[in-house]
């Protein structure tokens, strides 16, 4: 079994979604092939549970491997 490196993002919009994103704020992303295939992704927000938001919400970030061990830890 191979352990996916996190994947993170960046959210660009949280119009109908103040409560669980903050614009400018870096979240994980739970990969989910299905709520993708509906142009959703499943994040961790706020509460720290996750949640499925529209993928127009946010924009793919590329990190250092190093931050992304680092956020991945701090979950």
């Amino acid at each position: 079994m191979t352990k996916e490196t996190p994947q993170f993002v960046v959210c660009i919009n949280n119009k109908g979604y103040q409560a669980s994103l903050e614009p400018r704020k870096i979240y994980q992303v739970i990969p989910d092939k299905e709520a993708e295939s509906h142009k959703m992704l499943r994040v961790v927000d706020e509460s720290g549970e996750d949640y499925l938001f529209p993928a127009s919400c946010f924009s793919p970030i590329s990190l250092p491997q190093t931050l992304i061990k680092e956020l991945a830890l701090a979950t």
